[in-house]
Order: structure tokens, then C-alpha cells, then sequence
């Protein structure tokens, strides 16, 4: 009996984590650039002298679904989408490269490029500053070209370009802050070849449908591992009685 309630405690453990992690993910249906996570959990023997035959689930790395949203036409010259696959370099809370698909731009009032999310949108050699400026564009490169305050349309002065990188999905891995980064730790290089698309915002790749029909079946499944628990009870409670009937 108490094999059948390791698995049934194991299971329903690990599937309330993939709720959480379902519920996540509809939370940031309409996140910007936001990428979906699946869950991931495996069988796995309990190692030991003494409970060989005892398996738990173990819960692994989640993957993440890397497909582009849907493009969002705003025409606002700071919002940005990718036009496939790659990513925006940033820097994160703590000062290290991190990469998005978040292209809501904005411009703080000491002039820093920065996304939706307060973070700091990194250029060649670092993060990108602009002086005053009437008027500016995003090339498909990323290249930042302005019109600086007072200037005329003839006036046009390239500032910097956004980095874009564009590596392999095998070697990044999303935090818990919902950035991508190198699984190396290292900055990953620049890709001149990605291009951005400018007056558009990417949306999640997030299902609202997919995701409320997936949680609706895990949490058949939490029940049933319930049921399993409820059952070992009654049967140990049965069994008990049995043995002080005939003792």
C-alpha cells in the first residue's frame, strides 16, 4: 500500500507544478513577445539498499515553444517584432546579456532605449543612449536613425544599432524572469542576417485554449491521485481492523 501512495503523492505533486506552470502561461496571453513553457516530469526509480521497486516522478527542465506569434500592426516608430526567428538583446536586473522578443521600445528621461519592461536595450558596445531628438527609426538591421531636436529632415544621424541575435533554441534556456539566456553563460554573438519589422509588436505564442483545456485535464488527473491516496487509506484503515479483530 504504501507504494501505491508514494506514486499517488509523487504524481499529484508534480502535477500541480504543471498547473502552475499552465497558469503562467494563460496569465501572459497578452504579454508582449512572451513564449510558452511546457511541463516536463518522467518516472524515475528511488535509489537505496532498501526500496528498489519504489518510482517517484520527477519533474524536469520545462521546454519552451519558440514559434512566433502573431504580428500586431501599431505603426508606432519605437515598437519593434521580429520578422522570424531570433531574439533583442537586453540587460537583466542583474547586469548580465539576456535576450527577448519584447519589442515595445521606449526612451527614459536621461534618453536610455529601454523595453516595456524597464530593461535596457543593449547596442554593439552596450546600452544605447539618445540625445534629444524630434524624430526616430528603427531599420530592419536594427540601426537607430534620428532627426535630432531642432534639426531638419536632411538632419538624419545614425546613433547606434539594437543587437539581434539569432542562435540555436538548444542553446538558450528561460529564466525565471521570463528572459532567454546562453546556456554557456557567455554573450551570444551578433547576427547581422536578423532582421526586425518596425511599426509592429509580436504577441505571446501563448493558446488561451490549448492552455484552459490542458489544465482542466491535469486537474482530472490531481483528482484521480487523490482518489489513489483516499483508497490507500481506507484499504491500511480496513486492514487494521482486520488484524485487531483477530488479534
Amino acid at each position: 500500500m504504501d507504494r501505491a501512495l508514494y506514486l499517488a503523492m509523487s504524481g499529484g505533486k508534480q502535477i500541480m507544478q504543471a498547473q502552475t506552470i499552465r497558469a503562467n502561461n494563460l496569465a501572459n496571453v497578452n504579454t508582449t513577445g512572451f513564449r510558452a513553457d511546457f511541463e516536463q516530469a518522467r518516472a524515475m526509480p528511488v535509489y537505496g539498499d532498501h526500496y528498489a521497486s519504489r518510482v517517484y516522478s520527477m519533474t524536469e527542465n520545462p521546454a519552451t515553444r519558440y514559434e512566433s506569434g502573431a504580428l500586431i500592426q501599431t505603426d508606432r516608430s519605437l515598437d519593434v517584432a521580429m520578422k522570424n526567428s531570433g531574439f533583442i538583446a537586453v540587460l537583466d536586473a542583474q547586469g548580465g546579456e539576456a535576450y527577448t522578443r519584447s519589442g515595445d521600445l521606449q526612451i527614459t528621461a536621461n534618453g536610455q532605449l529601454v523595453n516595456g519592461s524597464g530593461l535596457p536595450i543593449m547596442g554593439a558596445r552596450g546600452p544605447i543612449f539618445l540625445p534629444p531628438i524630434d524624430k526616430i527609426s528603427i531599420g530592419e538591421d536594427g540601426t537607430i536613425s534620428i532627426i535630432p531636436e531642432g534639426g531638419t529632415a536632411a538632419e538624419v544621424a545614425t546613433i547606434g544599432q539594437i543587437k539581434l541575435v539569432n542562435p540555436d533554441t538548444q542553446l538558450i534556456e528561460k529564466g525565471p524572469d521570463g528572459l532567454l539566456r546562453a546556456r554557456s553563460g557567455a554573450p551570444l554573438e551578433q547576427d547581422f542576417n536578423t532582421e526586425l519589422k518596425s511599426g509592429f509588436l509580436e504577441s505571446s505564442n501563448v493558446s488561451a485554449v490549448e492552455e484552459l483545456t490542458k489544465i482542466m485535464g491535469l486537474s482530472r488527473q490531481f483528482e484521480m491521485n487523490i482518489k489513489v491516496m483516499d483508497t490507500v487509506r481506507n484499504n491500511g484503515n480496513a486492514s487494521a481492523r482486520i488484524l485487531q479483530r483477530n488479534a
